[in-house]
């Protein structure tokens, strides 16, 4: 069982030194980055904790010019490390920083007071005072406090040693048998060709299986795996993995796209959420803002619909539609995160509802009701709503990623392949007595409509 952990914190607070501290591994790639002695880009270690869980680390960078590669980061992490260097305690950027990860929902964590080489206890215990206080109220309120000075290597074992413990009772990332793998990285190899990073989630991959790389539908065949540098046959959820494909070339991929089984996953353009605002905000989030939406490795500038109400207001909570400008690969629930572009700031955040609703009209009791029910749990049954004249239950439970034992379940009507709602099959049964009520006064003499008119007039499969 593997797992993938983060760093987060503000610029040169000792990330990427404290992570080649950890793991012997220079996350930095780059030249740019090492001849600027900053972190740009993603980068990317693996170690074994003491008790020999394996885990891979997502290193990002602190910069807020590079706050986009942050957030295609932090998304999909089992675990992270918020970095705060004693010598200047919480920064700008620690605090945006941990405002995403309460927004991504990230409720593992430990903070590393990096630099203890640098400070006296008494200026020591003046920043562990300040960091605790930050954490207050955040998905990471409570987590342990640990100090450590990557140069002289003091900590770093009580470092390990904590991180596993935190992982303990951690479960495995569930196998739903839909693998998703949001792209974080595209590069070629001499001799192999493309080749993809991410954090694989919701499924397993194998070399051999046919994908399909996702919004563009582009087909491709997995050639090669790799987990922690390591050829392997196959992976599971919650592995950092790269995997050479054929069939595809890197300038056919980006940052952002999403390998997945073929036909599995929708291209979604139009997506209902709940979207929380961050207390800090300097505005409200107001309907019709434009702002840029990240979720998994994807960013896209989007407009909010807000639904219930004419905005948002720092610290609220409320409904929203986005209208995405290009299309992206989403699941329900994922989480997501809205930043201001100009000037950069995050404002706000949630979790995906609908990937594939209807166009909403604002202000209606209706809808909210029903998004109510979906985020319970009841997302079959308001899918189903969405067709006034059946579905295929094939394609409503694709729609829905669901098990077929759940639509046994429904309070439906069904009739082979197909399904109907409720309120569909009563509307039918009203149109159909309309139909024949009609027909009977037209032609008083005759027996009767036929069936495959009466089919036919009701819009209804045979």
């Amino acid at each position: 069982m593997s797992f993938v952990v983060g760093t987060a914190g503000h610029i040169d607070h000792g990330k990427s030194t404290l992570v080649t501290a950890l793991t012997g591994i220079d996350p930095d790639r780059l030249a740019e980055e090492k001849r600027r002695g900053m972190t740009i880009d993603l980068g990317f270690a693996h170690m074994t904790l003491p008790s020999g869980r394996e885990i891979g680390i997502v290193d990002v960078p602190g910069h807020a010019r590079f706050m986009r590669n942050m957030l295609a980061g932090a998304q999909g992490l089992d675990a992270v490390l918020l970095v705060v260097a004693a010598d200047e305690g919480v920064m700008p950027q620690t605090r945006e920083h941990l405002e995403i990860l309460d927004l991504l929902d990230l409720r593992r964590g430990l903070v590393v007071l990096t630099k203890l080489d640098l400070v006296d206890s008494d200026w020591l215990e003046l920043v562990q005072a300040e960091v605790i206080a930050a954490l207050e109220g955040t998905s990471l309120q409570g987590s342990d406090v640990i100090p450590v000075s990557a140069p002289t290597g003091s900590g770093l074992r009580e470092l390990a040693e904590a991180l596993d413990g935190l992982l303990e009772g951690s479960q495995p990332r569930p196998d739903l048998g839909r693998p998703r793998l949001p792209i974080d990285r595209v590069f070629t190899i001499s001799g192999f060709g493309t080749v993809v990073t991410g954090t694989l989630v919701d499924g397993s991959i194998k070399v051999g299986d046919e994908m399909q790389t996702m919004p563009g539908g582009r087909l491709v065949r997995v050639r090669g795996l790799q987990r922690h540098n390591q050829k392997v046959e196959s992976v599971g959820p919650g592995s950092r993995v790269a995997a050479n494909l054929s069939g595809v070339d890197k300038n056919e991929l980006s940052r952002g796209d999403v390998l997945a089984n073929p036909g599995a996953i929708q291209p979604a353009r139009r997506i209902d959420a709940t979207l929380t605002v961050v207390t800090s905000a300097p505005h409200a989030v107001r309907h019709g803002a434009e702002l840029l939406l990240h979720t998994g490795t994807a960013e896209v500038g989007c407009r909010v619909i807000v639904l219930d109400a004419d905005e948002i207001g720092p610290g609220g909570e409320g409904w929203v539609q986005l209208y995405l400008d290009r299309p992206i690969a989403a699941a329900v629930h994922d989480r997501f995160v809205l930043r201001v572009p100009s000037p950069a700031i995050t404002i706000a955040g949630g979790s995906f509802i609908d990937v594939a609703p209807r166009k909403h009209p604002r202000h209606d009791s209706a809808v909210r009701e029903s998004l109510v029910r979906r985020a319970a749990g009841n997302v079959l049954e308001e899918e189903l709503r969405k067709y006034p004249r059946g579905v295929t239950v094939g394609a409503l439970l694709k729609a829905t990623v669901a098990p077929e034992t759940d639509v046994e379940r429904l309070h439906a009507r069904r009739l082979g392949d197909w399904i109907f709602s409720d309120d569909a099959w009563q509307s039918i049964a009203a149109r159909a007595a309309h139909e024949l009520d009609t027909y009977h006064g037209a032609y008083p003499l005759r027996a009767g409509m036929a069936r495959e008119e009466l089919r036919s007039r009701l819009g209804v499969p045979a």
